[in-house]
Formats: C-alpha cells, sequence, structure tokens
C-alpha cells in the first residue's frame, strides 16, 4: 500500500511516500507531477531531475509520465538497521523557473526475516541441587526486522522442570531466563533435551528453533552469586582495544573446585559480540573491537558466573558509548500562540520553531524534545524547521498553565543541549471521563469457594481534579443463567474490589461475565464500562460414574463368549462418565479382581474387555470380573463395578450355572403371588366353613322341627331291590381311585396294572381285603434331544433313534436392557453428542437354533424418531443427526426383536435415554418411573394384611366351632348313659325278622401314590356278612349291629340317635 501525506509549503513544498521495502525495479511509487500540481510539459520544459548526496540511487524519475518508480533494491535492514521509522530525502530540481522541492521515501518493513539464534544448540549443566527458582539465561534471537515484524516471543517446549520467564530491556529488546520450577533428579534423568521457539509477530509469522540440551550435576549446593543486579558503565567511543571497561564480582559459598567461577557473556548481539570481551577468571569487561557512538549509543548484555557444578547465575551490564561535541543548537521563534482552548483536537499547531547546529555529520544531528510531560510534541517539518503541536485532549482541571520547555539536543559526545521556554494557558471544558487501564478483566477461581473471598480489583482513572475525579464503580444488571449478577459477585463503590457471593459449581458455571460502570462526580456524570470475565477452574470433586454395565439388585446382566471365542474376542465394554472437566474427566479402566486373569484384559483408555488367550472348554462357565474405573484428577477418585461373564454356548447353560443371581429376583416375583395364593385359601376355607356351619345349623333345626311334632317310633330304613338273610345279602360297591403325582423329576415311572381288563380286583378269601393289581412296566423319558431305546428278549437288540427338530416355540428373551419393575435404567447420551453416537445396544437371545435364533432389531416407538435408530442385526442404537439444546432430556424408545421362524415370535424392551450432561438434570426428569416401585412395595403391605385379618377370622371361627363340639360331646356324653329305650322306625312294604334286613353299602376308597414307589399294593379290608341288624329279645326295643372282627369273632355295638 503507498500512502502519500501531503504537508503545508512554508518555503518549498515537500511531499513524502511510504513503500514496502523490497519492491521490483520499475515499481510505482507516486505521481509526482499530479502531486506537485505540476502538467508534463513543465517537467519537460524545466528539465526536472532528482538529486541525492548518497551512493545507491534507489528513485527513478520518468519525466514522460511524471511518476517516481523503484530504480534499486530497497533493502530497510540494509538501509537503516534496527533504526524506526526508516526513510530516506531527495530533491527534484526544475529550471526556467527554479524549483526546488523536497521529496521524502519512507521505507515500511515487511515480514522477511525470521529470528535466528546464533548457535542451534546450547548446552547447560544444571546441578540436581539446584534452588527452586534458579534462573538460566538463554541465547537471544535476532530479528533484523523492527515492529510487529520483529521478535515478538520466546516459548519453551513443555515440561515438568523449568517455566521460561521474558525480560524487556530499556531499548525494547528482549531476554528470557529459564527458571527452575521442580527440582532436579540426576538419578531419574540425568539429561534433559528442550527446545527453545522465538517467533515474531509478522503475517505469515517466521520463527527460530534452539536446542537446548541440560546435563543433571551431582552435588553442588551453592549457585555464584553477583554483587549487583545491574552494573552500569561508561566508554568512550574512541577507547583503544583492550581498555578496561568495569570489574563484575560473583561469590560462591562453596568450597573447593564448586566454589571456582568463570565468567562468561551471554546474550550478545551480532553487532557487539566483536566489540566486547571478558576475562573468564577475573570477570573484567574490556574493549576487544572498535566503538561507534552513531551505530550504538548504549549495550546491554548479561554476564553469567558459572562454578563447577554448573550452578549459574547472571547480572545485567549497562554500558553507555560517550561522544565527543562542541556546538550546541540554537532554537528560533517563527509563530506561537499563547492561549488554547482545552477541547482543541490533538494536532493543533500552536507554533513554528527553527533549529540549527553548526556541527558536521553525527554531531550535527539535533533532537528537539520537550522537557516535560506535557500533552505537546514538537514534529519535523522540513529540514531544521519544527512544529509544536497538542499531542492528546487537553483538561484545564488537571493543568490550566503549561511552561513548554523545548530541548533541542545534538549527537554529540558530551551531548550538548540548548532550552527555550513558552508559556501557553488553557481555557476550561469538562470533557474527561473515568478510564480503566485495560478493556477486559480476566480471573480466575477455583470452584467450591467460600462466599465472600475477593477475586480482583478493578480501577479506574480520572484526571479531572476535586470531586469530578470521585469515582464510584456499580455493577451493571445483567442475568446469568437466568438469575441477577448480583447473585454472583459484588463490587465494593468505593475500592472497585470484586466479592464472590456464592461458592461456584464448575459442573454448573463455567465463566461469569459481567460489567462493571466507573461513574464520576460530575454534571452531567461521565463514566465508562469494563467488562470482567471470572473462569471458574475445575476440581476433581465428582466421581466417575458406571453407566454401563448397569448395576441392579434384583437382576443379573451377564455377557456372553462362545467357546470359539479366539484371542481379542470383544466381551463387552464398560462405559463411564466424569462430569468434570480437563484431565479430572480423563478416565482409565484397569482390571481389580477376576475369577481368571489369565482370561481376559481391560481397555486403559477405552474400557473395552477382551480376551487375551483362546477360550477352552476347561474355562468355568461362571467369571466375575470387578473393574476399576479411576479419573485423573489429584487426588484421583474412582468407582468399581462388577462384570459377570458367561463361557458358554448355548443359554441354558448359562441359567443353570447363574441361578444364585436371580434368586433375590424369583423371590421377590414370587413372594407377591404367594402371599395372593394363600389370601385366596385361607379366604377360600373361611367362607367354606361358614357355608358349612350354616348348613348344618339349617339342617339340624329342620330335624328337630320334624321329630318334635312325631309320636311315632324310631324304624330303621331298608331300601328296595335288596333282601338279606341271617349273615348273607347282595352289596354294591363303587370303588373309586385317584393317582396323583409329583413334578419334581423328569425321570419318574408310572406303572399301570394291565392284565385282561383294566381293572381287576382279586379279592383274598382269607377276609384281608387286599387287593392286587397285575402291571405292565412303560419308562417314559422326557429328557430333550434323547433317543428311546426299546429293547426286546429276542435273539438281538435294535436301537432306535428320534432326533428332536426345534419349532419355533421359544420367543426372543431380552437380556439388556434389564427390564425391572422398580427400577430405573436410563442410559445418558450428552448435548455435545455428533452423528452416530452409541447410546445403547440391545442384547437379546433365543434359546431355538438355526434360523428360529436368527433375531432381528427394530424401532416400534420413539418419542423422536428423527434422533435415534436401531441396527437391524447388531441391536445398536444410535443418534442419526446432532444432538441440539431443543431436544427433550426424556427419551423413551420401544425397539422390538423378532426372529426368522415360521411363524415369527417377537419381544419388546422400552429403553430409557437422557439427553443432559448433568445427573440432576436427569434425576428432575425420571422421577415418575419409582411409581411403579412404591406401588408394588403398598400391595405387598395390603395382601399381608389382609391375610393377617382373614387368617384370624378363620382360626377364630376354628377355635368357637371344636369350643362348641366339646360343649355338646360332654352333653352326650350325658344322655349316653340314659335309660330310656329306642323305638325304631320301620318304614311301610318292609318287614323286619330278628337279625335279618338289607342295607346298601356304598364303599370310596381315595387311592394317592407318589411317583417314586412302583410296587404299591393297594389293600381294603373285606366286610364279612357286609351288615347284620339285630334287636335285641329282652324287649328293650335296642337295635344292635353285629360285626365280625378279624378273627372271626362276633361283637356288638350299641347304636342309640338321640335327637
Amino acid at each position: 500500500m503507498l500512502m502519500l501525506h501531503l504537508f503545508f509549503c512554508i518555503v518549498t513544498c515537500q511531499i513524502r511516500y511510504s513503500v514496502p521495502e523490497e519492491m521490483k525495479k520499475g515499481s510505482l511509487i507516486g505521481n509526482v507531477a499530479q502531486d506537485l500540481g505540476l502538467d508534463l510539459k513543465r517537467l519537460r520544459s524545466g528539465r526536472a531531475r532528482i538529486v541525492t548526496g548518497d551512493s545507491i540511487q534507489y528513485i527513478e524519475l520518468k519525466i514522460d509520465k511524471g511518476i517516481l518508480v523503484v530504480n534499486e533494491r530497497i533493502d530497510r535492514e540494509q538501509l537503516c538497521g534496527e533504526v524506526t521509522p526508516c526513510s530516506f530525502s531527495f530533491e527534484m530540481i526544475l529550471e526556467k523557473p527554479m524549483e526546488l522541492h523536497h521529496i521524502t521515501i519512507e521505507v515500511l518493513d515487511v515480514n522477511d526475516h525470521p529470528p535466528l539464534f546464533k548457535k542451534t544448540d546450547t548446552e547447560l549443566e544444571i546441578s540436581e541441587s539446584a534452588n527452586l527458582g534458579a534462573r538460566f539465561v538463554l541465547d537471544n534471537a535476532e530479528d533484523p526486522d523492527v515492529g510487529v515484524n520483529g521478535l515478538q516471543n520466546y516459548m519453551l517446549t513443555p515440561n515438568d522442570n523449568f517455566v521460561l520467564k521474558q525480560h524487556v530491556n530499556s531499548d525494547g529488546s528482549k531476554y528470557v531466563e529459564m527458571v527452575l520450577r521442580k527440582s532436579l533428579n540426576r538419578e531419574e534423568y540425568p539429561r534433559l533435551s528442550l527446545k527453545l521457539i522465538a517467533v515474531d509477530g509478522g503475517t505469515p509469522q517466521r520463527s527460530g528453533t534452539v536446542n537446548i540440551d541440560i546435563t543433571v550435576l551431582d552435588v553442588n549446593d551453592n549457585a555464584p552469586v553477583f554483587s549487583q543486579s545491574v552494573y552500569k558503565a561508561t566508554v568512550m567511543e574512541n577507547a583503544p582495544r583492550g581498555t578496561s571497561i568495569i570489574t563484575v564480582n560473583a561469590t560462591d559459598a562453596d568450597s573447593g573446585s564448586n566454589g571456582y567461577i568463570t565468567y562468561s557473556l551471554s546474550n550478545l548481539k551480532s553487532n557487539v559480540a566483536d566489540l566486547l570481551s571478558i576475562d573468564q577468571t577475573s570477570g573484567m569487561l574490556s574493549v576487544s573491537g572498535p566503538m561507534d557512538f552513531e551505530k550504538d549509543k548504549k549495550y546491554e548484555l548479561r554476564i553469567d558466573a558459572k562454578d563447577q557444578g554448573g550452578l549459574t547465575d547472571s547480572s545485567k551490564v549497562i554500558i553507555e558509548v560517550i561522544d565527543v561535541n562542541d556546538n550546541a543548537p540554537i532554537i528560533s521563534v517563527m509563530s506561537f500562540t499563547s492561549e488554547v482552548s482545552e477541547d482543541s483536537p490533538p494536532g493543533t499547531t500552536i507554533g513554528i520553531i527553527n533549529v540549527k547546529d553548526l556541527d558536521s555529520g553525527d554531531n550535527g544531528q539535533v533532537i528537539c524534545t520537550i522537557d516535560q510531560n506535557v500533552p505537546f510534541k514538537i514534529k519535523s517539518n522540513l529540514r531544521n524547521y519544527y512544529i509544536l503541536i497538542t499531542d492528546s485532549v487537553l483538561d484545564r482541571e488537571t493543568v490550566s498553565e503549561f511552561n513548554i520547555t523545548v530541548v533541542a539536543t545534538d549527537a554529540g559526545s558530551p551531548p550538548l543541549s540548548s532550552k527555550r521556554s513558552f508559556n501557553l494557558k488553557v481555557s476550561d471544558v469538562n470533557d474527561n471521563a473515568p478510564v480503566f487501564p485495560q478493556g477486559v478483566y480476566n480471573a480466575y477461581i477455583t470452584e467450591n469457594n467460600s462466599p465472600g473471598v475477593s477475586i480482583l480489583t478493578v480501577r479506574a482513572r480520572d484526571p479531572d481534579e476535586n470531586h469530578y475525579a470521585r469515582i464510584s464503580y456499580i455493577l451493571e444488571d445483567s442475568n446469568i443463567d437466568g438469575s441477577q449478577v448480583s447473585e454472583y459477585v459484588s463490587v465494593n463503590a468505593e475500592t472497585g474490589v470484586i466479592h464472590t457471593v456464592r461458592s461456584f459449581d464448575y459442573e454448573q458455571i463455567k465463566k461469569v461475565t459481567f460489567i462493571v460502570k466507573a461513574r464520576d462526580g460530575g454534571s452531567p456524570p461521565l463514566s465508562s464500562n469494563v467488562t470482567v470475565k471470572i473462569l471458574i477452574q475445575d476440581q476433581n470433586d465428582n466421581a466417575p460414574q458406571v453407566l454401563y454395565p448397569v448395576q441392579t439388585g434384583g437382576s443379573l446382566v451377564a455377557e456372553m463368549v462362545p467357546r470359539s471365542a479366539d484371542v481379542g474376542y470383544l466381551v463387552t465394554k464398560v462405559v463411564a462418565v466424569d462430569v468434570d472437566s480437563g484431565q479430572n474427566a480423563w478416565l482409565s479402566y484397569k482390571l481389580q479382581k477376576a475369577t481368571d486373569r489369565a482370561l481376559f484384559e481391560v481397555g486403559l483408555q477405552n474400557g473395552e474387555i477382551r480376551t487375551i488367550r483362546q477360550v477352552t472348554d476347561k474355562d468355568v462357565v461362571k467369571q466375575r470380573l470387578t473393574v476399576v474405573v479411576e479419573d485423573n484428577g489429584q487426588p484421583s477418585r474412582s468407582a468399581t463395578v462388577n462384570v459377570n461373564v458367561a463361557v458358554a454356548d448355548s443359554f441354558p447353560e448359562v441359567l443353570s450355572e447363574f441361578t444364585d443371581f436371580t434368586h433375590d429376583k424369583e423371590y421377590n416375583d414370587n413372594l407377591t403371588f404367594y402371599l395372593v395364593l394363600a389370601l385366596a385359601v385361607v379366604s377360600f376355607l373361611f367362607i367354606t366353613c361358614l357355608v358349612v356351619i350354616i348348613s348344618v345349623k339349617i339342617y339340624r333345626w329342620r330335624q328337630s322341627r320334624v321329630l318334635y311334632h312325631s309320636s311315632l317310633p324310631v324304624i330303621p330304613y331298608y331300601p328296595p331291590r335288596y333282601s338279606d338273610t341271617l349273615g348273607t345279602g347282595t352289596l354294591q360297591h363303587v370303588y373309586n381311585y385317584e393317582v396323583c403325582r409329583t413334578t419334581d423329576s423328569r425321570k419318574s415311572d408310572c406303572k399301570f396294572g394291565g392284565a385282561g381288563s383294566q381293572n381287576i380286583l382279586i379279592m383274598d378269601p382269607s377276609s384281608t381285603g387286599t387287593m392286587q393289581r397285575i402291571q405292565s412296566e412303560k419308562n417314559i423319558l422326557d429328557e430333550p434331544d434323547s433317543p428311546l431305546e426299546v429293547s426286546s428278549q429276542g435273539q438281538g437288540n435294535v436301537t432306535v433313534k428320534i432326533l428332536i427338530q426345534d419349532q419355533n416355540d421359544n420367543a426372543p428373551q431380552v437380556l439388556y436392557p434389564v427390564q425391572t419393575g422398580g427400577s430405573l435404567v436410563a442410559e445418558m447420551v450428552p448435548r455435545s453428542a455428533d452423528v452416530g453416537y452409541l447410546v445403547t445396544k440391545v442384547v437379546a437371545v433365543d434359546v431355538d437354533s438355526g434360523q428360529n435364533a436368527w433375531l432381528s432389531y427394530k424401532l416400534q416407538k420413539a418419542t423422536d424418531r428423527a434422533l435415534f435408530e436401531v441396527g437391524l442385526q447388531n441391536g445398536e442404537i444410535r443418534t442419526i443427526r446432532q444432538v441440539t439444546d431443543k431436544d427433550a432430556v426424556k427419551q423413551r424408545l420401544t425397539v422390538i426383536v423378532e426372529d426368522n421362524g415360521q411363524p415369527s415370535r417377537s419381544a419388546t424392551v422400552n429403553v430409557n435415554v437422557a439427553v443432559a450432561d448433568s445427573f440432576p438434570e436427569v434425576l428432575s426428569e425420571f422421577t415418575d418411573f419409582t411409581h411403579d416401585k412404591e406401588y408394588n412395595d403398598n400391595l405387598t403391605f395390603y395382601l399381608v394384611l389382609a391375610l393377617a385379618v382373614v387368617s384370624f377370622l378363620f382360626i377364630t371361627c376354628l377355635v368357637v366351632i371344636i369350643s362348641v363340639k366339646i360343649y355338646r360331646w360332654r352333653q352326650s356324653r350325658i344322655l349316653y348313659h340314659s335309660s330310656l329305650p329306642v323305638i325304631p322306625y320301620y318304614p311301610p312294604r318292609y318287614s323286619d325278622t330278628l337279625g335279618t334286613g338289607t342295607l346298601q353299602h356304598v364303599y370310596n376308597y381315595d387311592v394317592y401314590r407318589t411317583t417314586d414307589s412302583r410296587k404299591s399294593d393297594i389293600k381294603y379290608m373285606q366286610p364279612v356278612s357286609e351288615g347284620l341288624m339285630s334287636v335285641d329279645g329282652a324287649g328293650t326295643d335296642t337295635l344292635q349291629k353285629e360285626k365280625q372282627s378279624g378273627d372271626g369273632s362276633r361283637h356288638s355295638t350299641l347304636v342309640s340317635d338321640i335327637m
């Protein structure tokens, strides 16, 4: 870019151009004819030409076009070195009439040089006993560029032992020191390799690198110490070689070789290395080359003192070069204004002066300055002419009158100067507002702080006086996450100290940004704002939380590993999160305990559990792993998770091994069933008892009413169609057989008699009533997939194998997620989850085989179908788009698992997904899932209460019945010994003789057999004479029944019926 600056003309006109360096030859600089208001004819007729005193003519005038172009390559570093701004001047002369025009070319710097170190490698020897905070000066890099293109910053490769500290010399140059922040350990790290990188501020940015090789020395605990941290000295610019400048001195408290000190120069610029030298033993700094005041007026260098143990100290040496000079500048006033308003804009001209110096060369170069800290500056307009202008806005409240002293100083040695004072009055305007020294304040505070802690102090300055300079600090109203900023911080109105109002939690808020206003006491008041950012730093106050496998009290989640699994087989993956951030959230996984440590390993970073050898048949089915998940915080926090692994090829084999895990769950599930069953049985018995009691009561009441009004004697009733003589008769016998089996064994045999008719009873003549059953044996095996072998007793054996083919008679069974009645299993998805994020995996099995066990997974229902998808073959639930803040926290997915049988069978599982970054947010959304658990707990309580009440009533009823029975039995015993006769009742159409009669007897036999006895026999007592009824001939009309005992004797039993 070319910039043109036009200034007013006093004697002749001056034009100033700005061009970047390294422009190509013939590049356009500016249209001088147009800028001076000259036409091309005037240039040709006036024989326009440029005159320069330099040996190299960088600029060429094109008369035919009236433009200036580059004639030679311009190198700013070669032309001006470190001087800035860099410019050169020349005159353009025209004849007829004579005109002289002064043209100045300012050369702008470009970033064409990278920072360079004098050496590519630096060797340092440092004792391991070096004290913390020990400094080690490093070589500086040099960048010939200036301004932002020059050297800007140093960086040191990350390490645990050293940090970099940068310093700025008074001339603006930078040097760095390496400061020890952690003690060295030679036994652990005898050598360290670091890199020092120097970068500039240009575009593109350039950099230079030096390797720092550090050798750690042993046993030297005292470093040299300079007597002064800064040494100052002067030297004449014409001092001969070997002239002593200054002698530095350092002492070492060590003795022997460790106390021997050597001196060396460091951080020397390339133009200084040949000018100065130091004696390594005495520390004397001397001149080793010609000094040039015009090149360098002052030298700043570092001197290192190092003992034999490698410990060093450094000191700064400032050397001023003295020039020779004998003429002072002369100041002449051309114009001056005695009063100016304070609201005058910067750049207002208040005077013009002329400065001359009779010296020549460098001693004749004059520098004009103002000898006070006043808001004015001197600006050179033409050669030897200066204008005095305002440099900033004036404030009469601060200074109402200025005595401006202009000092003109030449470059001689010693320098000579002249002064001229000017008195200037300022008229008042109130225009000063408080000003903060920086636009943004950044502060850091660790979470879990105590309320009322001071964070930082903001301070504004007002250059006004008296009450206009009284500043008050106010906290601007703003909202932070829906709360007022005053609920987080407060500011002291007088001091500007900012305090915390509450304790911060990094997991809830990471940054607090607010505005503080500074207002003065003016009328109207003037104010300014500053932004304050408080960054919350994380503490390791949260332990890792395991998301998978889910640890539930009554359910079992077991990962299945086939016995054909090879090395590296992925068993499962432990998924955990830590709500902390940074290294506090870096998780590592370790295998703490295992049934067989030689079979499994856990990925340190990813938590994947894999096999580390081939699974064999000798490996036990039931494997239990304990994985510890640990974060990287200080101190670290951890969580453990138990992973159940089943090494098996079939699901029944797994169930047979893991029955102990499901015992509690089965117990809880069956408890309600048994309570309901017990309540039903007890209620049934109670109601039955009541019905029987009521029925008996009604029956007896009806009988008592009939007998109460009858005068007939009691006559026995003989049914028709049967006649009986003494000791003989015909009886109808009905035999009922009930066979009951248990369900505890598959190998139980049931044997039935099958000779002739399926029901042959043989009565033993000896009147023992033994019934024998002729049986044929048949074995029924219920073993699945077992062949049925039939053997005959002929000439040979034959084996018949029956192969059972699978039918799709089993629906898929979902292993994960576990569906429990009272607990909640929710998968957590962070809102930063990207497309394809693995939410969870639905794991299901089908105990069928072949294609009947091929499973497919489909998403049946979802809260947001556009957010999730399910893998058809693997059951993995993943996101299909980016998760946003608008997505609901509570997501419910219904996945259907379907087999490939004909017809197909299926199972569904509900997956709860929480889209959130913190667990409190999840818990607040999922509280409704605990309703079922509370309902089940209340149901069990009410069932137990109802069972207790009904049982109490039933037992009370039994006690009452037994009491009544006992009471009536006692009453019957009293009546039993009564002398009243019993008169039998004889119904019509039947006759009875002494000891004869016909009776109908029905015998019901209930036979109960177990499944383990194959040879049980059923025996019944044979009724002899089946029933002989006799009437006492003594005339008492007592009905007697005679029975024959087992030994053939007879006995009589008195039967009485007392109503």
